[in-house]
């Protein structure tokens, strides 16, 4: 056999190993621990989310699905670091409305694209936010906060989880909707705002509902009202937003994504192992408790539902001019 055509064979025969190798890494998988990134500090909606449904997912994978924080820069850095992951469905990410469809829409230098460079596994809840105070502040409803930032402009300050996230966005829409000041103090996640806004370090927060429930019913914080159309099951008592200010809205959700290339099978146990998690009866009642409602989508649902995201919002983005660098 000449040199030319051993070569020939030795590259033919190495690239059918390379397309075999992949098929038999989809069907053995997992293998070993999956990591679930959450692009948040610990202590918010988003990770609370995550954590449960991990815990549940290891009954269907036959593997731990450790929960690893990766905060900063709006969850941005945490959703580029799945991005750039090898797509072997052994790193995925906790994915919400920010590192989807808002910080997309609002960043001048993108570190990644939400549609090219993810593979989608299942949308799994849709999350209400809140209005939150410290119970410092004297106030008892959306109507009198107005009335208190109309009186002192430039004077109250509210927190966020990061810039570019629903909670700022959140915030940035009431203050053009109510005609109100409010300076923004972006944090690194929810958690470390929550432990600020206690400590009345900061007065007003726009906050997921799961994250802030435990602190309302210990009445550690005030909550003056719910950001979606409908009060939320959880705290019936707490009015909405839009029954002050008329036609306010805002939610986040969040949802499974791999990196770009993860083969179809290593999502589809993926979604089935999720999917079961949230049918798991202790995390519904969980679920419930905090006003979650649960979807557990196919991949083609939320990647249906990503697209349909970025448009909704990309007008609202434009009308409140937020752009971050």
């Amino acid at each position: 056999m000449s040199v030319k055509r051993r070569t020939i064979l030795g590259l033919a025969i190495g690239s059918m190993i390379a397309s075999i190798l992949p098929a038999k890494a989809a069907e053995t998988f997992p293998e070993r621990t999956i990591t679930l990134v959450v692009p948040f500090a610990a202590g918010g909606s988003t990770d609370l989310v995550a954590r449960l449904v991990a815990a549940n997912m290891a009954a269907s994978l036959g593997h731990q699905v450790i929960v690893e924080n990766v905060g900063g820069a709006g969850g941005n850095l945490g959703a580029a670091q799945v991005a750039r992951a090898d797509p072997d469905g052994y790193t995925i990410l906790m994915g919400t409305v920010a590192t989807h469809a808002l910080n997309p829409l609002m960043l001048k230098t993108k570190p990644y694209d939400p549609v090219k460079d993810f593979a989608p596994v299942s949308l799994l809840v849709l999350v209400p936010n809140v209005l939150v105070i410290n119970p410092q502040l004297p106030v008892n409803n959306v109507k009198e906060l107005v009335q208190l930032l109309k009186d002192n402009p430039e004077k109250y300050s509210y927190a966020s989880s990061g810039n570019g996230t629903p909670l700022h966005l959140s915030g940035e829409l009431f203050k053009s909707m109510a005609g109100v000041k409010l300076e923004h103090i972006p944090y690194k996640g929810a958690g470390p705002a929550l432990n600020d806004l206690i400590g009345n370090q900061v007065s007003i927060m726009f906050d997921n509902l799961p994250s802030s429930s435990a602190h309302i019913k210990a009445g550690t914080l005030k909550a003056l009202g719910v950001t979606t159309k409908d009060r939320a099951p959880s705290f019936p008592d707490v009015p909405t937003v839009a029954e002050t200010v008329p036609g306010y809205e805002t939610y986040t959700w969040n949802a499974l994504f791999a990196p770009a290339g993860t083969p179809p099978e290593v999502v589809s146990s993926l979604n089935k192992a999720a999917n079961a998690a949230l049918a798991n009866p202790s995390v519904v009642a969980k679920m419930k408790d905090f006003s979650a409602t649960i979807v557990a989508s196919t991949p083609d649902e939320l990647a249906t539902h990503v697209k349909a995201e970025i448009a909704k919002w990309e007008p609202i983005v434009k009308s409140t001019g937020v752009t971050l660098d």
